[in-house]
């Protein structure tokens, strides 16, 4: 038995190996020692295998991944659920957070009926419950405790009853360790708070998730999205109200301030001083804005007309 060392040749992704390294140096047996079948390595084992060394940054992971795809190693679908994955550890809450301003919390005493009411229009399953003050989250409220007591003989006297506990994490928390903690607790939502102890916004489990495999649609959501800002043959705009203020300020020369919010339907709702209903009108400066569909979440889109300036 004896070694023999060559030099690696140049491989499809550019890279130099210089010396032999150690891994390049193979066992040669003779024709009396007993030997095996190779076995059959992954692609990753055979990239390493060509490699002195690991990639040392995240960067350098995703070019692996990219040139991997390239080369048809794995799909672009696959290739971006990795970038997804790798990215949630960049992330913070705040970015993917649904905003206050676009966000529903039930009051606490609202009847029974009222609160089917709100649950029914907006097609979702947990809802932030608070008192007085909207910085009160008394708990979260599941559409299918509402409804088993509803119909419960001898059922809950209040919506308190019905309250599973809030969970409260800031705005800077990382998605990784929050899908961590939803994946432990169980839990599907959280409310977002700021420095100031001030609910800033929340976030679901779905919103995390979302980072890694793309837009999860329900029968809820529409089955086309139509573009963000539309023009209409009577002159008018249909705006969706996850515009953002840049993007608007670009199309129509405004000049909205973005520092608050990020997107239309955040600046129009607290314009407005609540979460407006359909029909709902408000004017800023030359721009009309009319709420052409709302839930009782947030607002969809706006009907928008723009006057000549002055």
């Amino acid at each position: 038995m004896y070694l023999v060392c060559f030099r690696l040749p140049l491989p499809w992704w550019g890279y130099n190996p210089g010396p032999a390294p150690v891994g390049a140096c193979l066992t040669e047996m003779s024709e009396d020692s007993p030997s095996s079948p190779p076995e059959r390595r992954s692609w990753l084992e055979r990239l390493s295998l060509a490699f002195s060394g690991e990639p040392q940054t995240r960067e350098d992971l995703v070019e692996i991944l990219r040139d991997a795809q390239a080369n048809g190693l794995v799909t672009p679908d696959t290739l971006k659920m990795l970038e997804g994955a790798l990215s949630v550890s960049e992330q913070q809450v705040g970015d993917i957070m649904v905003p206050r301003s676009q966000m529903v919390s039930l009051p606490l005493d609202s009847k029974f009926l009222d609160l089917m009411k709100m649950v029914v229009e907006s097609g979702h399953s947990r809802f932030p419950v608070h008192g007085e003050d909207r910085d009160q989250i008394l708990g979260i409220l599941l559409a299918k405790d509402l409804l088993r007591g509803m119909v419960a003989d001898g059922g809950p006297s209040t919506v308190r009853e019905l309250l599973r506990p809030a969970v409260l994490i800031p705005e800077s928390k990382r998605l990784n360790v929050l899908l961590k903690e939803f994946r432990l607790s169980r839990n599907h939502m959280a409310i977002v708070v700021d420095e100031h102890g001030g609910v800033a916004g929340l976030v679901t489990i779905e919103d995390v998730l979302e980072q890694i495999v793309g837009e999860i649609d329900d029968e809820h959501d529409d089955a086309d999205e139509a573009k963000l800002i539309a023009a209409q043959s009577d002159g008018q705009f249909m705006v969706d109200a996850l515009t953002p203020i840049a993007d608007f300020n670009d199309q129509f020369g405004a000049d909205f301030d973005d520092d608050e919010y990020d997107t239309i339907g955040g600046l129009v709702t607290s314009a407005i001083g609540h979460l407006p209903e359909a029909g709902e009108e408000l004017s800023l400066g030359r721009f009309h804005f009319r709420v052409g569909r709302a839930d009782a979440r947030r607002v969809h889109t706006f009907v928008l007309s723009v006057h000549a300036p002055d």
